[in-house]
């Protein structure tokens, strides 16, 4: 059997595994024949426990189903942008879109936009509008004339998320209310708290699509890494091909920070971890990345509802905690960056 199924099977093992605790563990311990009769019946009021039937299919469920959307999706993106810059570094935040939904999301929920706009947004669509419009900024500036300058795309990304950095740190400081404040400060530090089954469609649909085009475009990705020059000359279109994935990073990446603050390394890890295992082919690389994403931060997020009792942690924290040492230990063991 070869690695690649080995690995995709021991995820699928490990996902449904990890589902389970995470439905049956939390402030209030579940044993799992409680969880398989919560689930036999269904979210309808047809239960013999209606409390459990809450805490299983309204509370805990959404939570899981937004976490293996989010670590999915960042996992994939970040597979994306690595090919796009080829640049082990980069990650699904290196246009400027996490600044810019921090940005969108302080303004709006600290009170520093006009009334009249903030009547007609909400914290999630301020933050995707926020990401909307620095990538916007991002892309304009890396075009010279037809084509797109990885170099400038990297450079302006960097200017854009430090100037939009400073504007939430102003807003968050000039904040008179220190409540807003802390609980805008939580969300950036990631939190999928406010899952609901009402909020978790979009993401789950974008991170899936997201997964299935870069399926579609495993081969012109694996002709990107070996350069823009050679994969124009094995006839990919690589113009076209760096716009549909800054495209695709924008929308994927603004709408899942949008549903669950900034959440950083999945991205940037998980990447490495998958190419470590089973190779550079972007066929087996994206599916997996996928998969270990979603166990990635499902694992993350229990941890930070669990380790601390009667509080949360932002499970941003937990992602920084364990991605840090893991990358440098990936560092150390394989002497260079995979590729």
């Amino acid at each position: 059997m070869s690695r690649p199924l080995v690995v995709g099977l021991g995820l699928s093992v490990a996902l449904l595994l990890s589902l389970g605790a995470a439905l049956a563990w939390g402030s209030e311990a579940l044993a799992w024949s409680t969880i398989a009769t919560a689930l036999r019946h269904g979210p309808g009021d047809g239960a013999p426990d209606r409390i459990v039937q809450v805490i299983v299919w309204e509370l805990r469920m959404p939570r899981a189903v937004l976490a293996l959307a989010v670590g999915g999706g960042l996992a994939v993106i970040g597979v994306a942008m690595q090919a796009l810059v080829r640049n082990p570094l980069a990650e699904p935040y290196v246009l400027g879109v996490s600044s810019g939904a921090s940005a969108g999301a302080s303004l709006f929920y600290l009170g520093f936009l006009p009334p009249l706009v903030s009547k007609a947004l909400s914290l999630p669509l301020a933050a995707f509008l926020g990401a909307l419009a620095a990538i916007i900024v991002v892309f304009a500036v890396a075009r010279t004339g037809p084509r797109l300058s990885t170099a400038r795309l990297l450079l302006a990304g960097v200017a854009v998320s430090a100037f939009l950095a400073a504007i939430t740190a102003f807003v968050t400081y000039a904040s008179p209310d220190p409540q807003k404040m802390r609980a805008v400060l939580f969300w950036l530090l990631g939190s999928l708290a406010g899952a609901r089954w009402s909020t978790v469609g979009l993401p789950v649909a974008l991170a899936l699509g997201g997964t299935l085009i870069l399926l579609l475009l495993a081969r012109p990705l694996d002709a990107l890494l070996t350069g823009e020059e050679p994969a124009r000359s094995l006839g990919i279109p690589v113009e076209g091909l760096k716009r549909v994935l800054i495209g695709l990073a924008a929308a994927v990446t603004g709408v899942l920070v949008a549903a669950s603050g900034i959440i950083g390394f999945v991205g940037l890890i998980i990447p490495h971890a998958v190419r470590f295992l089973v190779g550079a082919s972007h066929r087996r690389v994206v599916p997996l990345a996928f998969a270990a994403g979603a166990l990635f931060l499902l694992w993350a997020d229990l941890v930070a509802r669990t380790v601390l009792p009667g509080q949360e942690l932002p499970v941003g924290i937990l992602t920084a905690l364990c991605g840090v040492p893991f990358f440098l230990l990936l560092l150390r063991r394989t002497g260079r960056l995979p590729s």
